[in-house]
């Protein structure tokens, strides 16, 4: 699963710049570093524009997308949706659509995932291994709220662990590293399972590099780079002097 990732803003500048999206259009405000940012409120995200007889070429653009869908046939009383499983997506009346023709990127320089032992719950922080920002495949639709106002908002893929992964959670966020994924991702012209489910595939585990960080990212409310300092060993919350928590890598 995915619950909370960190986004900088260099980062963030740096695959814009990238995917092509101008940040001196209209709108496009270059977003502040985030390093704790959870489900329930906005975030940025690439989609490609609709074409206009003027403009039949698709371009990208910036939008800031609610992360957490309520599918139109919930209801008001129900959870949103802050992931959906890559394996069901052109199953799923939930998302069918959307994956046909609502995909969109998100940007992401790193994600968390919590290991539990026993009664711990360790964070742990995954980046890839050279450091360099990288997208989740993620789902828009637009819906109303139970106020009647229309409201964009995403879910982002999950795809089974790989190697790495594994030890913390058997799930993991599919991640899209690289431009020839980014631009088939967002090609509207692509519309089958067939086509579209490769992409989706765990990334290799020697792309990701894992490390334990503090129990302050533990709470929403500590948005700062120290939610990104490896763990003190020994402290509450933190992996234990003697090194227990560790990842058993398969290669």
């Amino acid at each position: 699963m995915c619950g909370r990732y960190v986004l900088t803003q260099t980062d963030a500048k740096s695959l814009l710049a990238q995917l092509g999206v101008r940040l001196e259009a209209p709108g496009h405000a270059l977003p502040s570093s985030r390093y704790n940012l959870p489900p329930g409120g906005p975030i940025l995200a690439v989609r490609t524009c609709t074409t206009t007889p003027d403009s039949p070429a698709p371009a990208r653009e910036l939008a800031w997308l609610h992360w957490g869908l309520t599918p139109t046939w919930a209801g008001a009383d129900a959870r949103p949706l802050t992931n959906a499983r890559a394996e069901t997506l052109g199953e799923k009346p939930s998302f069918r659509r959307a994956f046909q023709s609502r995909r969109c990127l998100v940007p992401a320089s790193g994600f968390y995932e919590w290991q539990l032992t026993g009664r711990l719950r360790q964070p742990w922080l995954f980046r890839l291994r050279d450091e360099q920002p990288f997208a989740f495949a993620a789902l828009w639709e637009t819906y109303r709220t139970p106020e009647g106002q229309p409201l964009e908002a995403c879910v982002l893929i999950t795809t089974a662990a790989n190697a790495l992964m594994q030890p913390v959670h058997h799930r993991m966020p599919a991640i899209l590293a690289d431009a020839s994924a980014w631009t088939a991702w967002l090609d509207p012209r692509i519309t089958s399972t067939d086509s579209l489910a490769p992409l989706l595939r765990p990334l290799p585990a020697e792309a990701l590099s894992a490390t334990p960080v503090s129990a302050r990212v533990n709470q929403v409310r500590h948005d700062d780079p120290a939610c990104l300092e490896p763990a003190t060993p020994g402290c509450d919350g933190d992996p234990a002097a003697d090194g227990t928590a560790q990842l058993s890598l398969g290669f």
